[in-house]
């Protein structure tokens, strides 16, 4: 078991380390996003800095490495039987999915292929909610969308989208069963994400925060 869940936490680094942002400007426009504006890799900077269709392409790109990352743990450790923790019972591939996916993050917002210099993991994280249950990120992502078009900051955004799903999954895991372990994977990664904005927050409660449009 131990070699499985070796690769499945290196294969979801690995894949969440391809800085897709990076490598779209750079062959489009021969820009380097990381010398521009917030210096991230993401979409919204690629946006700024290479145009809004180079931006979506990114946003696709980064949330399918982080949905692949997850399938490919299901897939290896699918049907290895239950570990019991205190009175819990957790299955081993929901252990692989959340490991999986929490590599995958880190590796967007540190990347080894980018001198440890990328995200702020937002897209990946909708990536992986999209493989563990789809529903949740469609709603975090409608509720990202509505936020940010309406206050034109991505930012705020992107943290209200990431805690809308994170809210969601707290009935889904009291009433209805779901694995307590993606209940503690959304809230640490949206706590990472938070922590990620700190800067964005301080520009949001002074009111110079760069808008969208």
């Amino acid at each position: 078991m131990i070699p499985q869940f070796i690769a499945v936490v290196l294969i979801g680094y690995l894949l969440g380390s391809i800085p897709f942002g990076l490598i779209i400007s750079k062959l489009k426009t021969g820009v380097d996003i990381r010398q521009h504006g917030s210096g991230k890799t993401g979409a919204t900077n690629v946006m700024r800095a290479a145009g809004t269709k180079l931006g979506m392409l990114t946003i696709g790109l980064d949330v399918a490495k982080a949905a692949v990352a997850v399938l490919v743990a299901t897939v290896i450790i699918r049907g290895s039987g239950t570990v019991t923790i205190g009175t819990m019972s957790i299955h081993w591939m929901h252990i692989a999915q959340v490991s999986a996916g929490m590599a995958a993050v880190t590796g967007h917002n540190w990347p080894v292929f980018a001198r440890f210099k990328g995200g702020r993991g937002v897209t990946a994280y909708f990536g992986t909610l999209f493989a563990i249950y789809p529903p949740v990120g469609i709603f975090g992502a409608q509720v990202l969308a509505i936020a940010a078009l309406r206050s034109r900051h991505m930012s705020l955004g992107s943290m209200l989208g990431a805690s809308a799903a994170l809210c969601v999954m707290i009935p889904l895991t009291i009433v209805y069963n779901f694995p307590p372990i993606y209940l503690a994977y959304c809230s640490a990664v949206v706590a990472m994400i938070v922590i990620q904005h700190a800067g964005n927050i301080r520009r949001l409660r002074q009111g110079t925060e760069r808008r969208l449009y």
